[in-house]
């Protein structure tokens, strides 16, 4: 993981400015779409749009709650009306906080406590509650947890003990369940939605691939704030995204240790086909068809497009520039929208993917460290 700290002043003027744009051909669309990302370092929102003259950077807008570090802005996603978004800030003073956005304005209507570090979010379809994961990047080596938020009052409502390093919060579509994967226990987890409590868990290690009712860990004598051994020879998938598929049947897990996606059949609780990846594969998404399924490449700037119904590798695609990390399917399953952070005081980049074409069609630059992105709306 790279650090979200290191980088300070020079960066944070990032955002303003940046609305060139580069098109690499094909058929430019002749609707428009609208994503909106946050960029970690710079403590910025951005939006983004990609249309018939191509991709600019509309907007950027603060999202800075620490006056004296950088938050770390990380995950985002939107309510199913559209009409609010949530943003997981990652630093401070211990813990992160959620913020609730009004989506024209921008403006934080509420916002609320989480745990260590939340990462990635979700929205369950009601609309009624966001599960964010608290990856706990700067904290000791415990198992950690995922927090329910009342999206209406903003409330953390239940904090569900998982395993470390939770990530990649994922909700069904048909909001029963909800996925994260540990890092550091090798762990896919699945959490009853409506019950709000861990149902499930998958080891994913090659060769000692097991089903659990609940948490493994939970067996073992320990508790928060007690550091635990780290044996890093039994952790050789490191997953870093559990996705389910668009119909639910299936979870995604990508491995960014052994280079691999793990699929798991969800309601036999087994491995289906392990699926050889990029190198460091990072985020997944699926199309909203459920006919692509999308993996970003984090240690070998590119992104890979897979047929989900053989799991062949149709395209691998490079990118403009290097640390390859989240990406958003546009709901017609047409283009997908990749961000990639950059290093050191380059701009961020949001890749535009034609999904036919299977190509790089546009590309514009955003604020430093282009992170979590969700999708907005088609016009």
């Amino acid at each position: 993981m790279t650090s979200r700290v290191a980088r300070m002043a020079a960066v944070l003027a990032a955002g303003a400015g940046l609305a060139a744009t580069a098109n690499y051909g094909g058929q430019q669309p002749a609707r428009t779409y609208w994503v909106k990302l946050v960029c970690e370092s710079a403590d910025k929102i951005a939006t983004v749009r990609f249309g018939p003259s191509g991709a600019a950077l509309e907007r950027t807008t603060d999202t800075r709650i620490l006056k004296s570090d950088i938050s770390g802005p990380h995950g985002i996603a939107f309510s199913p009306d559209k009409r609010n978004f949530y943003v997981t800030i990652g630093h401070g003073r211990p813990y992160g906080t959620a913020l609730k956005y009004d989506t024209d304005s921008e403006q934080i209507l509420k916002q609320v406590g989480l745990g260590y570090f939340p990462a990635t979010a979700d929205v369950t379809p009601d609309g009624n509650f966001l599960f964010a994961v608290n990856f706990n990047l700067h904290g000791d080596p415990v198992p950690s947890n995922v927090s329910v938020v009342d999206t209406n009052q903003m409330l953390e409502v239940a904090r569900i003990p998982t395993c470390v390093m939770p990530h990649g919060s994922r909700i069904t579509h048909d909001g029963k369940r909800q996925y994260s994967a540990c890092m550091m226990s090798d762990l896919v987890v699945e959490i009853d939605a409506e019950k709000m409590k861990v149902s499930r868990s998958f080891r994913v290690s090659a060769g000692k691939e097991e089903g659990f009712a609940g948490i493994p860990e939970a067996k073992a004598e320990h508790h928060e704030g007690m550091t635990m051994p780290m044996n890093m020879a039994a952790i050789t998938c490191m997953p870093t995204w559990a996705q389910p598929s668009a119909d639910g049947s299936r979870v995604y897990v990508a491995c960014n240790k052994s280079n691999e996606i793990v699929e798991v059949d969800a309601k036999e609780w087994k491995v289906v086909r392990r699926i050889p990846a990029g190198n460091g594969v990072y985020n997944l998404g699926v199309s909203p068809d459920g006919k692509y399924l999308i993996a970003t490449n984090k240690k070998d700037a590119s992104l890979s497009i897979f047929d989900t119904s053989d799991a062949k590798e149709l395209a691998r695609l490079k990118t403009k520039r290097k640390v390859v990390h989240g990406v958003a399917v546009s709901p017609d399953s047409l283009y997908a929208f990749v961000t990639v952070e950059g290093v050191g005081e380059e701009p961020g980049t949001v890749e535009v993917v034609d999904l036919q074409a299977k190509k790089v069609v546009a590309e514009v630059d955003t604020p430093t460290q282009a992170a979590g992105i969700d999708f907005w709306k088609v016009e």
